[in-house]
């Protein structure tokens, strides 16, 4: 059975979406049964135009994903809970009720590629710790 990994962050159209992209690009990379998923405790309207070029511009595609709300069944049905990190609205911020590991990364919206790519860069290698961490288990 696949092990699951959910990022959340509030509105899932950056950090958590660019998590996703990696974890599923990454494991099938390296042919490890690992599925990424995302969502937000308040939800989007549409992804981050600039995460999605930064994630472009390195092979990594974002097509068909899309901000998706929060469910319990998501919590449930996965392994690890990742929170990207809550700077930008403590209100709605997943560590208050998930158990998670909180990654505090910086939100890209409104940020200028090069600061993007920047987190992009932190994402990744997140992302590729935690599947070298999952691939010798």
């Amino acid at each position: 059975m696949s092990k699951r990994v959910l990022f959340v962050c509030v509105h899932n159209a950056g950090r958590s979406q660019m998590a996703e992209a990696f974890t599923n690009s990454l494991a099938a990379e390296r042919g490890l049964d690992v599925v990424g998923s995302s969502a937000g405790t308040v939800g989007g309207k549409a992804l981050n135009p600039v995460a999605v070029q930064a994630m472009s511009e390195i092979g990594v595609p974002m097509d068909g994903q899309a901000p998706k709300l929060l469910t319990p069944e998501m919590v449930a049905e996965s392994d690890l809970i990742v929170s990207m990190g809550c700077g930008v609205d403590a209100e709605a911020c997943p560590v208050k009720f998930l158990v998670a590991e909180d990654w505090e990364l910086d939100d890209p919206a409104g940020q200028p590629i090069e600061a993007v790519r920047a987190v992009r860069d932190a994402i990744r290698e997140r992302v590729s710790a935690l599947l070298d961490e999952w691939g010798g288990a």
